[in-house]
């Protein structure tokens, strides 16, 4: 194999070593929302979730403890005393800047069969819409996969009332509990570290290379 052969690839790989280090430092961490950390504004069982809540802004949603113990919100806790809400069994909005919503556990309050559709939004256009089918005993974990997303957009419809709930109010409520997502990450590395990895890199080729010639000498 000749010199310039093998500078090449010496070449080659240490590029792509400095981007798989350059690349370390933006790799985002996935983020859980349990709704048990909103510091009490009322001092009641059910408020609105704050703007600002896990960066986000929170358009009709809730957040409700387990007083209702018969209700899917109770049968929807995954984790904590809390779970969020869409209000009054309207569309609620979660928006923010550029994000990748991951998965989150949805449970029916009080219709069985209920349909909650999830659309993932970025500048106003559609990018995902998922529709699932959730029930009042039990939270369902939805896996969504929406990647650069700027918004989301929860609406429900549909579902009966189950025997064991009658007179207790209904509405196509929804309990949303355990949120996932993870930020776009927006660091980069300091400026002078990226001639530092160069400067090892081309190092680290001429020293390969010189061993090489003198191997052939």
């Amino acid at each position: 194999m000749s010199i310039s052969t093998v500078a090449k690839k010496l070449s080659t790989a240490a590029i792509g070593a400095t981007v798989i280090v350059l690349g370390i430092g933006a790799v985002a961490q996935a983020t859980i929302l349990t709704f048990d950390d909103i510091p009490l504004i009322f001092y009641r069982y059910s408020e609105p979730i704050p703007n600002g809540y896990g960066g986000f802004n929170w358009n009709n949603f809730f957040r409700i403890s387990d007083t209702y113990s018969l209700t899917g919100y109770n049968n929807g806790r995954v984790s904590g005393d809390y779970v969020s809400y869409n209000g009054f069994g309207l569309p609620a909005l979660v928006s923010d800047s550029i994000f990748d919503f991951n998965s989150a556990y949805l449970t029916a309050a009080f219709y069985d069969g209920l349909s909650v559709t999830v659309e993932g939004l970025k500048s106003g256009a559609t990018l995902y819409s998922k529709t699932v089918v959730v029930n009042t005993t039990q939270p369902t974990l939805v896996n969504f996969d929406y990647f650069g997303v700027d918004e989301l957009r929860f609406t429900s419809f549909g579902g009966v009332e189950p025997d064991y709930l009658i007179n207790t109010g209904g509405g196509t409520n929804f309990a949303l509990d355990n949120f996932t997502f993870n930020e776009k990450a927006t660091s980069v590395p300091e400026p002078t570290l990226l001639p530092a990895l160069l400067s090892i890199a081309t190092l680290s080729t001429g020293s390969v290379l010189k061993r090489k010639q003198l191997k052939q000498s």
